[in-house]
C-alpha cells in the first residue's frame, strides 16, 4: 500500500512538474494542461498498469471540461477507423483458434527430418515471427510459448532459451507488416504508407534482421542448443512430438484459411483499389476485415457473440482510443507544433540526425513503455514536422522500427514479452530475472535498431 502511494505522489509530482516546465517553454495553459493530462496516462500506465484504464478516462473528461479539446475534434482524434479495424481482425483471430491454424503450423515445424536443437530453435524462431506478420505478436506468442512448453516438457529441457528466442523473434516480425503489431496500423492510418508499402520495404528489412537475430540466439544459448540434442538423440522419433500438438479437421482449416487469405489479398491490394474506386486512402484496408468478420459471424452465428464478447481485447481497445484523443490534443492545442520546433533545434535542421534521433527515442522508450503509448505520443509531433518542410518517410519508419525492436530490450518492453512470461510462470512456475532477459535482450535490441539506422541513412529506398 505504501509504495502504491509513492508511485502516485511521484506520478502527480512529475506530471504537474511537466505542466509548469511546459508553461516556461512557452506553451499556452492549454497546451500545457494537454501536455501534464497525457504524461499522467502514461506514468499512471507504468506505474498502475491495472489502472491504466482510469487515467485514460479521467484525463480525457477534464480536457473536455476545461475546453481543452471539444467533443467534435475529440471524436476526430479518437481515430475510430483503427480501433474498428482490430475489432475485425481479432474477430478473424478467433475463428483462426477455433480452426486450431496454429497447432497445426507448429505440427507442420516439427514434421523436419532429422530434427537437431539448431534447427529447433531456427525454426520456432521463423515461424514467430512470420505468424507475428500474419495476426498480431501476442496471439502468437500464445501458442508458440503452449507449443515450446509441451516440447521441452518432453525432453526435459529448460524451455526458457527457446521461449525467450520465440520472443525476440516475434518482435521483430511484428514490424514487418501493417498486421504484426497496434502501432503498425496506427503508422498506416496516419501517414498514408499502404500495405504494399510495408511489404516492399518494412518486410525485407525485418528479414535481415530476424537472420542476425536468430545467428545470435544460436551462438547466445549453444549450451542449452548442446542439452537439447542430447536429449533428441536418446528420445529420438519426431512422431511423438507430433502427437503432442493436436491436428484440426481439415475441412473447417481449409474454409477458414479461405477466409483469412482472402482479407489478407485484399488487405494487400488496398491502395490499388482505392485508387480504382476514388475512396479516401486507407479505406479498403480498414473495412475489410469488417466485411470478414461480419461473413464470420454470419456463417458461425451461435458463436458471434463469444467472438465479439471474448476474442476482441476491450480493455485494451477502449484504452487506445483514449490516449489517442489524449495525443490528438497535443495536435490540436499546438502543443506538439513547439516541440517539434524544439527538436529541431537541437538536432540544428539536420534531416539525418533527426531520423536517428527518432529512430533512437522509439527504441530506448519503448524498452520501457508500452509502444502504442509511446508511437501515440509521436504521431502528432512527426505530423507537426511535415508542416515545417521535413520528408517524413524516413520518421514513420524509424518510429515502427523503434516501436517494436525497442521491446526486446527488456521484460516489459512489449505485450508479448508480458504475456509470454505470465505463462511461463503460471504453468511452470518459473520466475525469469531481470537479467537474465534484459543482456540478450540489449544486444539482439541494439544490434538490429543499428542495421535499421545504417538502412534510413544510406538506403535512398526509405526516403
Amino acid at each position: 500500500m505504501r509504495n502504491h502511494i509513492v508511485k502516485f505522489i511521484l506520478l502527480i509530482s512529475i506530471s504537474v512538474a511537466l505542466g509548469i516546465c511546459s508553461r516556461f517553454i512557452g506553451l499556452s495553459s492549454h497546451q500545457a494542461l494537454a501536455v501534464a493530462i497525457f504524461a499522467v496516462s502514461i506514468l499512471g500506465t507504468l506505474f498502475f498498469w491495472d489502472f491504466r484504464l482510469s487515467f485514460a478516462f479521467i484525463g480525457t473528461s477534464i480536457l473536455l471540461f476545461t475546453r481543452t479539446i471539444d467533443l467534435e475534434n475529440a471524436i476526430r482524434f479518437s481515430s475510430l477507423e483503427i480501433i474498428l479495424f482490430l475489432v475485425g481482425m481479432m474477430v478473424l483471430i478467433g475463428l483462426l483458434k477455433d480452426a486450431g491454424l496454429f497447432a497445426w503450423l507448429v505440427s507442420l515445424i516439427l514434421r523436419i527430418r532429422n530434427l537437431t536443437a539448431k534447427k529447433f530453435l531456427i525454426a520456432i524462431a521463423i515461424i514467430s515471427a512470420l505468424l507475428a506478420c500474419a495476426v498480431d505478436e501476442v496471439t502468437s506468442i500464445v501458442f508458440m510459448v503452449a507449443a515450446i512448453l509441451e516440447i521441452c516438457d518432453y525432453f526435459e529441457v529448460d524451455p526458457v532459451p527457446f521461449i525467450i528466442g520465440s520472443v525476440l523473434t516475434t518482435n521483430i516480425g511484428s514490424s514487418g507488416t501493417v498486421l504484426g503489431n497496434p502501432i503498425g496500423i496506427l503508422i498506416a492510418a496516419k501517414s498514408g504508407l499502404s500495405f504494399e508499402d510495408f511489404i516492399v520495404k518494412a518486410f525485407p528489412l525485418m528479414l535481415i534482421c530476424l537472420a542476425v537475430t536468430i545467428f545470435i540466439l544460436v551462438i547466445w544459448y549453444r549450451k542449452a542448443l548442446t542439452q537439447l540434442d542430447r536429449r533428441i538423440k536418446e528420445l529420438g522419433s519426431n512422431e511423438i512430438l507430433i502427437r503432442l500438438i493436436s491436428v484440426p479437421a481439415e475441412r473447417q482449416l481449409m474454409v477458414c484459411l479461405a477466409i483469412f487469405g482472402a482479407t489478407l489479398f485484399f488487405i494487400s491490394l488496398h491502395h490499388r483499389l482505392e485508387l480504382i474506386l476514388g475512396l479516401e486512402t486507407n479505406t479498403v484496408l480498414l473495412i475489410v476485415p469488417l466485411i470478414s468478420s461480419g461473413a464470420v459471424m454470419a456463417w458461425k452465428w451461435r458463436k458471434a457473440r463469444e467472438y465479439i464478447e471474448k476474442d476482441v481485447e476491450w480493455w485494451t481497445l477502449i484504452f487506445f482510443l483514449f490516449l489517442f484523443i489524449q495525443a490528438g490534443t497535443l495536435k490540436y492545442t499546438g502543443a506538439t507544433d513547439v516541440f517539434a520546433k524544439r527538436l529541431l533545434e537541437v538536432v540544428k535542421h539536420n534531416p539525418t540526425a533527426l531520423t536517428g534521433m527518432v529512430l533512437w527515442m522509439s527504441t530506448i522508450g519503448s524498452s520501457i513503455l508500452d509502444n502504442v503509448v509511446l508511437v501515440a505520443a509521436f504521431v502528432p509531433i512527426v505530423q507537426s514536422l511535415k508542416e515545417l518542410g521535413f520528408a517524413l518517410q524516413p520518421l514513420w519508419w524509424a518510429l515502427l522500427f523503434g516501436g517494436c525492436f525497442g521491446g526486446n530490450i527488456t521484460m516489459v518492453g512489449s505485450t508479448a514479452n508480458i504475456v509470454a512470461l505470465g505463462i511461463l510462470e503460471k504453468e511452470r512456475n518459473i520466475r525469469m530475472t531481470f537479467f537474465e532477459w534484459f543482456w540478450i535482450g540489449l544486444t539482439v535490441g541494439l544490434i538490429t535498431t543499428v542495421i535499421v539506422w545504417l538502412a534510413l541513412l544510406f538506403l535512398p529506398f526509405y526516403r
